[in-house]
């Protein structure tokens, strides 16, 4: 015990571990990943909110998945290139900003379910009760949901953090190319017994508020599609509702990945791309995705967008 360093405020983040040969197309790859992302996502953002056309329920929930991607994408990325290019021992950050940094982690990964999560009760409302879509889905409604998606998910992590930092330190490595909640909470030679139980209810809670979720809004849908007659209602239900379903699959095909990662210890490199890949896929997948579906937004990738790439 007597190696150990105690409530240190100078963290060491392992990292990714590159071959000399591969550092630089790993930092071109991460580079072009958070530029692509970060021109898309914003641009998506602003055209939502200038295009009155674009005004609806559908767009305005939609735009809290690039702001997501956005902050999430910023908070790691820009951290991640720079010590693509520093060696192991220069990989040194401060405990407030690896807290912030955790905390930012884990609210990216909530808020995506959350969001989705919203989304989908529009499409919900939109196909299974569309008489009364205007009336349900108002401005004042869009603005409660919003809220709500983001004010569940700042709770759930605040919680989450707030049992790790109250933890005493003995160790300074990072076990991870970035902050989390984890990685934290292993620095502490303290019982977190704690810790584990409500990260592991947090989890579980999560996702199976945000799997029943889709299972009963898509199983009521297909319901009234099976039904209806209406080959409109069914064609604007397959376009918006496939959309949204890709974009929630892949999401939580990512999630998965990195927790079953934690499982087998042999594989932490692998865990480590996974977890870094959880942010830049769907932020780069999500606009393209959604452009397909709409005119407006594949007017802007087609004009504004891919001539620069």
């Amino acid at each position: 015990m007597g190696n150990y360093t105690y409530n240190s405020f100078t963290l060491q983040l392992e990292g990714l571990n590159f071959s000399n040969k591969s550092v630089y197309p790993a930092f071109l790859f991460f580079f072009f990943s958070y530029l692509f992302i970060m021109v898309t996502n914003v641009g998506i953002v602003v055209l939502i909110f200038n295009d009155k056309s674009l005004h609806q329920p559908m767009y305005l929930l939609f735009s809290n998945l690039p702001f997501n991607d956005i902050i999430g994408n910023s908070i790691m990325v820009p951290r991640l290139l720079v010590d693509i290019l520093l060696p192991p021992s220069e990989r040194l950050i401060s405990y407030y900003e690896c807290v912030v940094q955790a905390f930012t982690t884990h609210m990216f990964g909530t808020t995506s379910h959350t969001v989705l999560m919203i989304m989908a009760f529009d499409r919900y409302v939109a196909i299974c009760d569309p008489l009364r879509y205007a009336a349900i889905m108002t401005n004042k409604m869009v603005i409660k949901l919003t809220v709500s998606a983001w004010g569940v998910a700042f709770v759930l992590v605040g919680i989450l953090l707030g049992l790790t930092i109250r933890l005493n330190r003995c160790r300074t490595m990072i076990m991870n190319p970035y902050c989390d909640n984890a990685s934290l909470f292993k620095l502490s030679c303290d019982s977190v017994f704690i810790n584990n139980v409500y990260g592991l209810t947090f989890t579980v809670v999560l996702f199976t508020a945000s799997i029943g979720t889709m299972v009963l809004t898509y199983t009521k849908i297909t319901v009234v599609c099976l039904t209806s007659k209406n080959k409109s209602l069914n064609s604007k239900a397959l376009k918006t509702c496939s959309t949204h379903l890709v974009v929630y699959l892949i999401m939580v095909f990512n999630g998965l990945s990195v927790i079953t990662l934690h499982r087998f210890p042999q594989y932490s490199d692998y865990r480590k791309l996974c977890t870094i890949l959880f942010h830049i896929i769907p932020g780069s997948l999500n606009p393209i995705i959604y452009g397909i579906q709409s005119k407006e937004i594949k007017k802007f990738f087609s004009n504004k967008i891919l001539p620069n790439f």
